[in-house]
């Protein structure tokens, strides 16, 4: 009940369009272009664009976007799905 209260919130308030949540793991797939921020640039907010390798976090949602790592080796939390 909790999940969903949170997910219904999120998306009313949340600039980004639902499909494209980055804070939902199931909306991420291995191979989808996506654009994470990496830890280091996290103040700046920069982003680096790249396809999933592996998806790292193993919870259904997460607040700061789910961590993934890029096929050129880069972790980072998912901000945007591209495609």
């Amino acid at each position: 009940m909790l999940l969903l209260i949170n997910r219904t919130f999120h998306s009313l308030f949340n600039p980004i369009t639902p499909m494209s949540d980055g804070t939902i793991r199931a909306n991420i797939r291995i191979g989808q272009t996506v654009k994470v921020v990496q830890k280091h640039e996290q103040k700046t907010g920069r982003l680096t664009h790249g396809r999933v390798k592996r998806i790292l976090t193993s919870a259904a949602v997460h607040t700061r976007g789910i961590k993934v790592m890029l096929e050129s080796g880069i972790v980072g939390r998912v901000r945007e799905i591209v495609d």
